[in-house]
């Protein structure tokens, strides 16, 4: 049963101040780990975040579950810095939903 259940996937010294804030945390430092953990979390949490550089290396599972309600599964900084794996994801799901880029609009 998911009740509002949030988690972070990643790097351990990247995600343990989650921890602080209540956040259920899963050491990930590979891909394989990183697919165990969310397949097992997607049944449980309503949200998960996961550090870009993992997200970015699991990119096929968690496009499966894009199509799917629960759950949210959002990329955030690995160690502070973003590689604009997460921003790719957004802007590509609005372009999809509305047909156009309206966050960036900017010519290639």
């Amino acid at each position: 049963m998911r009740e509002g259940k949030i988690a972070v996937v990643g790097d351990k010294d990247l995600i343990l101040a989650f921890k602080a804030i209540s956040m259920e945390v899963f050491c990930a430092d590979t891909k394989e780990e990183g697919e165990t953990i969310v397949k097992k979390l997607a049944k449980t949490h309503s949200v998960i975040f996961i550090t870009e550089n993992l997200a970015e290396q699991m990119d096929s599972l968690l496009a499966k579950y894009k199509t799917k309600a629960y759950p949210a599964i959002i990329p955030i900084p690995s160690g502070g810095k973003s590689n604009g794996y997460g921003m790719q994801g957004i802007k590509a799901d609005v372009e999809r939903a509305i047909g156009t880029d309206i966050l960036f609009n900017k010519e290639d």
